[in-house]
């Protein structure tokens, strides 16, 4: 009975004498077909046009291999990796708790981090938390909830209605603005500042900060904070 015992397989294609194969269908430099060759001949090209023999195509009958500086390629293959790691937006739910009562100070405290959240392109989703008998009253919650996208609705939309949960009511705010957008417009404006502090050499130290902070929350994850999840 076959049993695996352990080590890590390799993803690599195989390349030169690593490959074991009586013929393959041969690949130029240039993309161009060369056709099917006995693996000794296209090794002996490899040579001559100091490149390796790589398999690009194992599964194919003949396997389909290709004239190409491997060291160069994985190398390049490393860089776009890196490029697309760096640019992919990844979608976050903040969370915002309300009460029902909630005075007006408070709310238009809560409402500026939802702006605020909307504007990154993340989603927020939205909670009122009900206690004691404010649980017989859920159109209290409702109507704020309402009020509220009402209030956003230049940024954002009711991707989920409000709907009862337990002792909450919760509604989800998507953003009109995707994600990539928002790190996009947050690097230009952190850039047009940079010029205009140049400009501007009296531009205090403070104000270069808070750009680096703006772009910053635009790109970073989701972190919860204290303030963010606090009761009203």
């Amino acid at each position: 009975m076959w049993c695996y015992r352990g080590g890590s397989i390799s993803t690599e294609p195989r390349i030169n004498d690593r490959i074991r194969v009586p013929e393959v269908r041969l690949v130029g430099p240039s993309g161009e077909q060369v056709g099917i060759v006995p693996l000794a001949k296209a090794l002996e090209l490899a040579q001559e046009y100091d490149l390796d023999l790589v398999e690009v195509a194992a599964n194919a009958r003949p396997p389909v291999c290709k004239l190409m500086d491997y060291g160069k390629f994985k190398y390049e293959s490393a860089m776009k990796a890196r490029e697309a790691r760096k640019n992919q937006a990844h979608t976050v739910i903040k969370e915002m708790k309300l009460r029902p009562k909630i005075d007006p100070h408070d709310y238009d405290t809560k409402k500026g981090h939802v702006v605020r959240f909307l504007k990154q392109g993340d989603k927020v989703k939205i909670t009122i938390m009900f206690r004691g008998r404010e649980q017989s009253r859920p159109e209290l919650g409702y109507r704020l909830l309402q009020r509220l996208a009402e209030d956003v609705q230049d940024l954002g939309f009711v991707e989920s209605n409000p709907k009862q949960d337990g002792r909450n009511m919760i509604m989800v705010l998507g953003p009109h603005k995707k994600k990539t957008e928002a790190m996009a417009e947050a690097r230009q404006a952190q850039e047009a500042r940079k010029a205009d502090a140049k400009a501007n050499p009296g531009r205090s130290q403070n104000a270069a900060e808070f750009d680096a902070a703006e772009v910053d929350a635009a790109e970073a994850p989701a972190e919860e904070a204290a303030e963010e999840h606090a009761e009203a």
